[in-house]
């Protein structure tokens, strides 16, 4: 097969960004989980913890902090709304009952939803804007001394 007829599909930088903060979040969501009276979720965890993350590793590859942290509260959004909807499978699944929601409650689940989609960026955007300014703020201190 000549080397032409292979495609690479890489994601953009951004998004690359993203996933890692993504998942380098997850251990610690579930530490700040183990707190008392801590009722954190793995969204929420990836939402701050991995916008955070990203925008720490974003500037360091010249990437934008911004849009890793925004992509990151994307994935957190998505994160948010497809985890109520697990859960719900797999409790109809283990008591082999299927309920189907109301109406009010499906117009509440959509309009909760949309909200989260919303707010979920918004957050990461801001959070990934500390950890790049975090980022830039160290490299500076260790070129700084380094002089």
């Amino acid at each position: 097969m000549s080397s032409s007829l292979v495609r690479t599909h890489t994601l953009p930088p951004a998004w690359r960004y993203a996933v890692i903060g993504a998942l380098a979040s997850l251990p610690l969501a579930v530490v700040v989980n183990w707190f008392p009276y801590s009722e954190g979720d793995f969204a929420g965890g990836i939402m701050i913890f991995g916008a955070f993350i990203a925008g720490l590793i974003a500037p360091t590859r010249s990437a934008e902090p911004d849009a890793a942290g925004f992509r990151t509260g994307v994935l957190a959004g998505a994160v948010g709304i497809l985890a109520p909807i697990a859960a719900a499978a797999g409790t109809a699944i283990e008591n082999a009952v299927l309920a189907w929601p109301t109406t009010a409650e499906m117009v509440f689940f959509v309009g909760a939803s949309a909200v989260i989609l919303c707010l979920a960026p918004v957050f990461g955007l801001v959070c990934g804007r500390v950890g790049g300014w975090t980022a830039k703020r160290v490299a500076t201190r260790w070129t700084a001394d380094a002089s």
